[in-house]
């Protein structure tokens, strides 16, 4: 035997009857807080603010890199560790 009960109701009205808490302001403000954090980030990926962060970095940054790659090299091929 097979019984079939088919429920009509809003999702309010099932946590209503459930007994869960409301939970829709809560959801609102991390919506909010989602978005404000989101258009925050995206202004950081303009062009313009990435030529700035490449530009502060300047050659010590690249000098930095370029020594990483050396070593990353050298272990590769069986170079000491440099202490």
């Amino acid at each position: 035997m097979k019984i079939t009960v088919e429920i009509d109701c809003s999702p309010v009205e099932a946590r209503n009857f459930l007994g869960l808490p409301d939970v829709s302001e809560l959801n609102a403000r991390l919506v909010e807080e989602m978005q404000a954090r989101m258009t925050a980030n995206m202004a950081m990926l303009s062009p313009d603010e990435l030529m700035k962060n490449g530009i502060a970095f300047g050659a010590g940054a690249q000098e930095q890199f370029s020594k990483l790659m050396t070593q990353a090299v050298g272990l590769g091929m069986g170079a000491a560790r440099p202490k």
